[in-house]
């Protein structure tokens, strides 16, 4: 615990947070990009460290929150059929579909099976020759190399009974749509540090240049994040928007070169579907030609497949940054842990599972 203990010490904390009040002149709106930023700060009570001045605006860096609705009947479709085995992480069971999710796909008899790598599932199908295996395959760029490398292998061996759902999403476009939004607020991005250890950060400074943002790079323990805000603080009262690494234990301007390497050969750029947001242009990843025989939409033909949110559920809002948690009024009422209406209450990165979890029921004053 000692280098998780030396990011959480209670008397830097308020040093810096009395830091950020002293640089604070005007109202500023900040947007952390990452799901796991969001838990640290509602969890940490950094938001009520902070002068009021400052708004932290929580943004769609949930990859389980921001997989569309109709992946997930995708999903739910596969692991129903009688030959299939469908493994996923453990966090996508209780995600709702359109009726259901995976957790009673199972309990009607569906093989449905938690693993803690995809490399799990290229076991599994190597094991069971005679069953269909499926992995739900999530995320931003923190997981695609795992990803990629679980098709790779599969490739390598042979199989011909594995296959990926993928639903992989990039952080660079996004940041793109929400600064291109009408209802945007967004004066600032802590950039999530996780995706950058593995993509670096060489494609953001074009994004500060365009739109004149500050975006520093950010981790995820209670002092990264408040050392993340003193620095955006810093860049927005002088008047600057640059591209800022505050993460360069983990971070390195170029990344990870043969993660990237691996998912240039596996994966290609294309558009995709974000739930609660809509279609954003050249924001994800399928599988590349080469490894298409892989691809589990097209393998199950599942492409068909059209649903509709709920109407009470405002998560897309959430995910957006146009609405907190607790202003949604369904929030801790017709939604709650056991009964989501929406992702963002159940992942463990969800922004209307933090406020849930840690209390926020009602806005702060």
């Amino acid at each position: 615990m000692k280098y998780l203990n030396e990011f959480r010490d209670g008397e830097l904390a308020q040093k810096l947070a009395a830091e950020i009040k002293h640089l604070t002149t005007r109202h500023w709106a900040i947007m952390e990009v990452c799901g796991g930023q969001t838990h640290s700060i509602i969890r940490n009570g950094i938001d009520q460290l902070l002068p009021p001045e400052i708004e932290l605006i929580h943004g769609p860096g949930c990859p389980v929150c921001v997989t569309p609705l109709e992946m997930i009947d995708k999903a739910l479709a596969i692991a129903a059929l009688p030959n299939v085995i469908f493994c996923s992480f453990g966090d996508m069971l209780r995600v709702p579909g359109s009726s259901k999710d995976l957790f009673t796909i199972k309990s009607e008899g569906g093989d449905v099976r938690i693993v803690y790598s995809p490399l799990d599932a290229v076991k599994i199908a190597r094991e069971n020759p005679d069953k269909q295996v499926v992995f739900f395959g999530i995320g931003f760029e923190t997981t695609a190399p795992a990803n990629g490398m679980a098709v790779f292998v599969a490739k390598q061996q042979g199989l011909k009974n594995f296959s990926m759902l993928i639903s992989h999403v990039l952080v660079p476009p996004a940041i793109q749509a929400i600064m291109t939004s009408p209802t945007n607020r967004v004066q600032a991005f802590l950039a999530a540090g996780h995706v950058c250890s593995v993509m670096g950060y060489w494609q953001y400074p074009p994004l500060a240049d365009q739109f004149q943002v500050p975006i520093v790079v950010t981790g995820f323990e209670p002092l990264d994040v408040l050392e993340g805000i003193r620095r955006t603080v810093k860049q927005l009262e002088a008047g600057e928007a640059f591209v800022d690494n505050a993460y360069p234990r983990a971070v390195t301007i170029e990344g990870n070169k043969p993660a990237q390497k691996l998912l240039g050969e596996v994966f290609e750029v294309s558009d995709r579907a974000w739930r609660g947001i809509g279609v954003i242009p050249q924001s994800g990843w399928r599988l590349s030609q080469a490894y298409g025989d892989f691809d589990a939409e097209s393998r199950f033909d599942v492409s068909g497949i059209r649903t509709q949110e709920s109407s009470l559920c405002r998560s897309g809002e959430v995910l957006q940054g146009t609405l907190k948690p607790n202003q949604c009024p369904a929030f801790g009422k017709q939604c709650t842990p056991r009964t989501p209406l929406g992702a963002t209450m159940v992942s463990s990165e969800g922004a209307c599972a933090a406020y849930f979890n840690y209390g926020r029921f009602e806005e702060a004053g």
